[in-house]
């Protein structure tokens, strides 16, 4: 006999999970600069995550119908277009604190996002990560979908420091986003790696890489900012050159502590356009918010234009979460329709999704003042702009 307890729990979890699947999203109207559009509801949450993925089904082992695996955040996703449907690949994070990766599909790319049936498995290395996260997805020209991701291991060199990790860059690829094939880790000359990501097109016959080299888990140290590097093969994936810059740290800037690159940079006719993440301390700890620059195409490594400031970070009910004013992406398509979805994590725990078009970013790109590096500059440039709109009063 089933205990009563157990059928009405069930009955009122599974309402209220297929109500959040088939709630609607709704542009955040308050929201106006133009730029994009924000939405007033997060695309996927610890809550969009498979029931059976969380709760033990059987009446006999489970009487109060409880959670056994919670999840306590579901952040940081890939993305990509396939098939007219659009793919997240998300990092999802257990209560017991490991990342793992689900996919998670919808026609709209904007609501009624659904995990497939079951979770990645991705399979180990000889040296076994401890935690596997932040996939960026790209589709490159060779014919091969890429994943890469940060590895985490703990740091050997210090066995008795509990908090001493490694972290480096993990690839695999796939041919349907089921079947994952795990191949050896990225080498550079750099301690650690994180936030690395492959270049869609071959560069002079090379796979091209951008790479984030720093010298411990958490501090980028000499680490200059976005690096660059060619490999000859991604299924032993070696970069011997990484002096090459794309984007350097700057000081009193919003990419004074660390940058990094966040998804694979779209083409477009006016160059390539990047969406990275810049990093600054503050009193409250790190603060983590998104930028926007182009390059050559040509020359991907050469920076076109790069306008000042940040183009995206945590807005009000946004704010909530693990952490504190930490907007973070590795995923965005470019639709067949011209619009552009950005798909953003804040505070390491939920994503969201904004909405612009290639028109618009790269109109944003070219046409927004660099940063002047010193407030006198920043004060002309308002000055500039003020006198500019006189005569359109």
């Amino acid at each position: 006999m089933v205990p009563p307890q157990f059928q009405s729990r069930r009955e009122s979890i599974q309402e209220a999970h297929t109500y959040l699947l088939a709630t609607p999203n709704q542009v955040a109207a308050e929201w106006r600069n133009g730029v994009f559009e924000r939405f007033r509801n997060p695309v996927v949450t610890q809550s969009h995550v498979p029931l059976d993925w969380r709760y033990d089904f059987n009446p006999e082992t489970n009487p109060h119908f409880l959670e056994r695996l919670g999840v306590n955040a579901t952040f940081n996703s890939g993305a990509i277009l396939r098939q007219g449907k659009v793919l997240l690949i998300v990092r999802i994070e257990g209560a017991d604190r490991k990342s793992f990766f689900g996919v998670a599909e919808s026609d709209t790319g904007i609501d009624g996002f659904r995990f497939w049936d079951e979770p990645v498995v991705m399979p180990e290395t000889a040296d076994p990560d401890t935690n596997i996260y932040d996939m960026r997805v790209t589709a490159h020209e060779d014919g091969s979908i890429y994943g890469l991701f940060c590895t985490e291991r703990k740091d050997p060199d210090h066995p008795h420091d509990l908090s001493a990790a490694t972290a480096q860059c993990g690839i695999c690829r796939t041919k349907d986003f089921k079947t994952w094939e795990r191949l050896p880790d990225l080498v550079t000359p750099s301690a650690q790696q994180r936030n690395v990501v492959l270049h869609p097109e071959y560069v002079q016959g090379k796979y091209a890489l951008y790479t984030r080299p720093q010298d411990k888990f958490l501090e980028a140290g000499s680490g200059q900012g976005i690096g660059w590097g060619l490999c000859d093969s991604m299924e032993k994936a070696v970069i011997d050159d990484e002096s090459t810059f794309v984007d350097r740290r700057i000081y009193h800037t919003i990419k004074e502590l660390k940058n990094g690159q966040g998804p694979s940079p779209i083409k477009t006719d006016e160059g390539w356009l990047h969406l990275a993440h810049g990093v600054r301390a503050t009193a409250t700890g790190m603060r983590y918010v998104l930028y926007l620059f182009m390059t050559s195409l040509e020359e991907p490594w050469r920076v076109t234009y790069a306008p000042g400031g940040y183009f995206l970070a945590p807005w009000e009910h946004e704010a909530v979460g693990d952490l504190w004013s930490v907007a973070f992406s590795n995923g965005w398509v470019a639709l067949l329709d011209g619009r552009v979805l950005i798909y953003y994590a804040t505070n390491d725990t939920q994503t969201f999704v904004a909405q612009s078009s290639l028109d618009r970013l790269v109109d944003y790109c070219k046409n927004t003042p660099e940063d002047p590096l010193r407030s006198a500059g920043s004060v002309a440039q308002r000055l500039e702009l003020i006198s500019k709109n006189k005569s359109y009063r």
